[in-house]
């Protein structure tokens, strides 16, 4: 981004001001800058649309001899009389940005062009940053010049993503690239701070990558996961769910209108089917309700090469997969192991010569103080969990009862915000 040494045109006082011939007489006024965002980097401003005796006009930007905060002044001799009329993939920075939303991508948050900041690159005028400050919010409002940004103010174009759903004939998409970036409970904050239609926006970007849009719907509340599921049809419903970690895809369920859960729950893959309804099936304040039926667990008598190779080729989630269950010669557990220890082990150890001690194990039917309790006692991440049988049938990880046990709206400790 160009330095604070740099002479910026403010958007919102050039916004109205006059328009200019060469010889300086006032012809009309500008009305809006149009730029062109599909190209990448900072846009270039492909001119202005300009009002002059009541018609609306296109100013081509190699019309235009300068810009300031105050005027617009062109240089051909004649003016074109072209009737404005906006092309796909043009945006109106006073219509379509100033004011709104934009997604802050390097920091993770929104944040509102309350000023936006053009100036001269390489002989072409483009958009070069925004200022979200509340100082610059009250300077558009009372329609003052605002004073000149400080470089801790402003934020480079470069770092910002746009929403542009509003804008008419757009063919713009927010660009998934950059919010891969981020950790899918990044993307699910901006979601649950955006509105209903900016919210889209984001989850139809992230939909590009199919795994990455589920892992976002499992970050989601419940209240924000219903109002998007609700929106699609089962069949989209579905496909969305299969591939969600099957403990959240319960929970999702659960949250959804008793007359959609059999219809989505029938388009479920079998397997996929078969571990949602199981865990459907207990209450959801005991483990069994909390529990992920995704683990690795192998018999005392399988050595560490086997266990690292299953710990490779498995594709259940890696917080599962940081613990490996020893069973004994009944097929009930016997013991675990962190993976870390499996790493430094010789191969063709035995896992029962590593596995020392009894491990802590629950009933399906345990409730979440008790879980809480021998997870905190024995500081585990991964504690197993039995049916009647002692046969293990699922594991809660340390991710999952933290997010039930702490308050509602943890995660807005470090807020969101609007830059409002």
């Amino acid at each position: 981004m160009p330095d604070t040494t740099t002479t910026f045109v403010h958007v919102s006082q050039l916004l109205g001001s006059p328009l200019v011939d060469r010889s300086g007489e006032r012809l009309g006024r500008v009305e809006d800058v149009i730029v062109r965002l599909a190209d990448g980097g900072f846009p270039p401003v492909t001119g202005l649309k300009g009002r002059i005796g009541g018609r609306e006009l296109f100013v081509p930007a190699d019309h235009i001899a300068s810009l300031t905060s105050s005027s617009a002044q062109l240089s051909a001799e004649k003016l074109d009389l072209r009737r404005f009329d906006r092309r796909p993939g043009e945006v109106l920075l006073g219509d379509d940005i100033l004011g709104r939303k934009l997604i802050f991508v390097e920091g993770a948050r929104l944040v509102t062009a309350h000023q936006i900041e053009l100036a001269c690159v390489d002989g072409w005028w483009r958009v070069v940053a925004i200022n979200p400050s509340r100082r610059a919010r009250l300077a558009r409002l009372l329609g003052r010049s605002p004073r000149t940004p400080s470089g801790e103010s402003l934020i480079s174009w470069n770092d910002l993503e746009p929403f542009v759903g509003h804008v008419p004939t757009s063919r713009l998409r927010i660009r998934h690239r950059k919010l891969a970036q981020l950790h899918p409970a990044q993307i699910a904050d901006l979601v649950e701070a955006a509105s209903h239609e900016e919210g889209e926006e984001i989850i139809q970007a992230v939909g590009q990558d199919r795994e990455l849009e589920a892992d976002v719907f499992e970050e989601l509340d419940d209240e924000h996961q219903v109002e998007f599921i609700r929106e699609r049809s089962d069949e989209e419903a579905a496909k969305l769910i299969a591939r969600m970690a099957p403990d959240d895809a319960a929970d999702l369920i659960t949250e959804l209108d008793q007359e959609r859960r059999e219809s989505i729950l029938a388009l479920l893959p079998p397997r996929q089917q078969r571990r949602v309804r199981q865990l459907l099936g207990y209450n959801p304040s005991t483990a069994g309700g909390l529990m992920n039926p995704d683990f690795i667990a192998l018999p005392k008598t399988a050595t560490v090469g086997e266990a690292l190779r299953r710990v490779r080729t498995s594709d259940i989630p890696p917080e599962a997969a940081n613990t490996v269950f020893v069973l004994d010669e009944a097929g009930e557990v016997e013991g675990s192991l962190p993976t870390v220890a499996l790493i430094r082990a010789p191969e063709d150890t035995l896992l029962s010569e590593l596995s020392h001690g009894e491990t802590p194990k629950v009933q399906t039917d345990a409730d979440l103080p008790e879980v809480a309790n021998l997870m905190t006692d024995y500081n585990l991440v991964a504690l197993p969990v039995v049916d009647e049988n002692e046969r293990m049938v699922g594991v809660v990880t340390v991710d999952d009862l933290l997010e039930l046990m702490l308050p509602t709206g943890w995660r807005w400790r470090h807020r969101v915000t609007s830059g409002s």
